[in-house]
């Protein structure tokens, strides 16, 4: 994944919380997405645009919205996405749309976006007052059994995938938050409690 820049200049006072949501692969980002759906109350969570084509089940605007590379390479040019990458070597690009979620968090809707650590490092310098929340697992052992339980890569490819956890793992620090998921009940509970009554004033590493 090749990262891109967002548009480079912050946001005034947000009237709800931005948060951030990243972590290594097999952490469990996607059930605590669907939990935290499920619970906070009016929540904004942002649909990445993509030039890939859709997949059997997706729904436009719901899943992803899906664009031409020709308009995605206009939101770059407009500054209209707070972060974009280059997938699987470019054979498609994803953002995040920047306007949605400003507009969501003005309104006083809390707002929930799920990006790789390059995709927050870009939407922190985008958004400096978003809350950026790593989710760890309890131990490298618990991620390690879970990324090798999936049984669905080769050698090679696991070890890789070991690797990037690793490294991924060592850059908890820059975040505002750390979140270990232990189990998803307290761990979508702490998210919730950011999301509805976070009041502490993010550090801005990222």
């Amino acid at each position: 994944m090749i990262e891109g820049g967002g548009p480079d200049r912050g946001v005034g006072a947000l009237q709800a919380p931005v948060v951030v949501l990243s972590g290594p692969s097999a952490v469990g980002k996607s059930s605590v997405v669907r939990c935290l759906r499920e619970r906070v109350a009016d929540l904004y969570f942002s649909v990445s645009v993509t030039t890939r084509a859709p997949r059997p089940g997706e729904v436009d605007g719901v899943d992803y919205t899906f664009v031409t590379p020709e308009r995605f390479q206009q939101l770059i040019d407009d500054g209209a996405l707070l972060e974009w990458a280059e997938i699987h070597g470019g054979l498609h690009r994803s953002g995040t749309p920047a306007e949605p979620v400003r507009s969501a968090a003005a309104a006083g809707r809390p707002v929930l976006i799920e990006v790789d650590l390059a995709g927050a490092r870009a939407v922190k310098r985008a958004m400096p007052e978003a809350v950026s929340v790593f989710l760890a697992p309890p131990d490298w052992a618990a991620l390690e059994a879970r990324l090798i339980g999936r049984g669905t890569e080769s050698a090679d490819v696991m070890a890789r995938r070991l690797q990037t956890a690793r490294a991924e793992l060592a850059a908890q620090g820059d975040f505002d938050e750390v979140v270990v998921n232990s189990q998803l009940e307290s761990a979508c509970a702490e998210l919730v409690s950011l999301l509805v009554a976070h009041t502490s004033v993010p550090r801005d590493r990222l």
